[in-house]
């Protein structure tokens, strides 16, 4: 079976579109969708409620943030096989029923990630790498628009990929992430000091690190709508977004630099925050 786990937030429209694709186009193997709404006042519990009475619906109180929000899913979740899917997404066909048998071909793979689509069918860029200072720096300098076909400036986005070809990858947005119970077994959970932002990233940092490979199916695809929970607070998340980056560090990196190192890489991130919170994307849409 298969077990998805929607953390929603204020994304009704969104989220009804997708639990019905979701039944309209459930794999052969059975599905649970477990929702986890974290306190909506737009009537998502509700809706959920009424509309979908097979969903199992967690009515949070309080706003959890998503990694929590995930793990409370988790708790729930029976299936042999466990997808972690935003609201707002909308599947076009059996994509559900590739993934599924895309994992049972490749037992090395532990995490799928999907081609996702804009609404005109265009594919949108999906895939980074892990966000190791070098690659960062790169990007935000520019160097990864001035060489995009050359990995060693671009790698961060992947602006060198091709996303026609399946292959190994590092880091996927955490739009569409499916698993294996196994996987969960041995990395554990989310990791909830991450409440919005790169807790994916940690997460599947944990899965590189137990030997696990992730990798990108095209065939398996999922419209996306982009980021319709953060952009209704865009400038808080600006300074969530790059706030987590530090913390990523912190929890990963910084044990190989001095402190004056640190202090000038923090002051970098919270000078960038403070730009884009001005006007410029954050780049860590989720």
């Amino acid at each position: 079976m298969l077990s998805v786990i929607i953390v929603n937030w204020n994304t009704k429209t969104h989220l009804e579109k997708c639990l019905s694709s979701l039944q309209k186009y459930a794999p052969q193997e059975g599905i649970e969708v477990i929702v986890v709404d974290n306190a909506s006042r737009d009537g998502s519990a509700e809706m959920v409620r009424n509309s979908f009475p097979d969903v199992r619906l967690l009515a949070e109180a309080e706003n959890w943030g998503y990694a929590k929000g995930n793990n409370l899913g988790l708790r729930e979740a029976t299936g042999d096989f466990i997808l972690f899917l935003n609201p707002d997404t909308e599947f076009v066909d059996e994509s559900l029923q590739r993934a599924i048998e895309t994992l049972r071909q490749r037992p090395e793979v532990g995490v799928l990630a999907a081609r996702l689509l804009n609404e005109d069918g265009t594919t949108q860029s999906s895939l980074r790498s892990f966000p190791r200072s070098l690659p960062i720096l790169f990007d935000w300098l520019g160097l990864a628009k001035l060489f995009p076909r050359v990995p060693f400036f671009s790698r961060y986005r992947y602006r060198f990929y091709n996303y026609d070809q399946p292959g190994y990858v590092e880091q996927p947005m955490g739009t569409f992430l499916m698993t294996r119970r196994e996987v969960l077994d041995q990395v554990g959970d989310w990791d909830e000091s991450f409440p919005i932002f790169f807790n994916d990233v940690d997460w599947l940092w944990r899965v590189h690190l137990a030997g696990w490979k992730v990798y990108y199916e095209p065939t398996v695809r999922v419209v996306h709508h982009g980021g319709a929970g953060t952009k209704q607070v865009r400038k808080a998340m600006i300074w969530e977004s790059h706030r987590s980056l530090l913390r990523y560090y912190e929890k990963w990196y910084v044990k190989g630099w001095n402190r004056p190192l640190f202090a000038l890489f923090r002051w970098f991130v919270l000078g960038a925050a403070f730009v884009r919170a001005r006007g410029f994307d954050a780049g860590f849409r989720r």
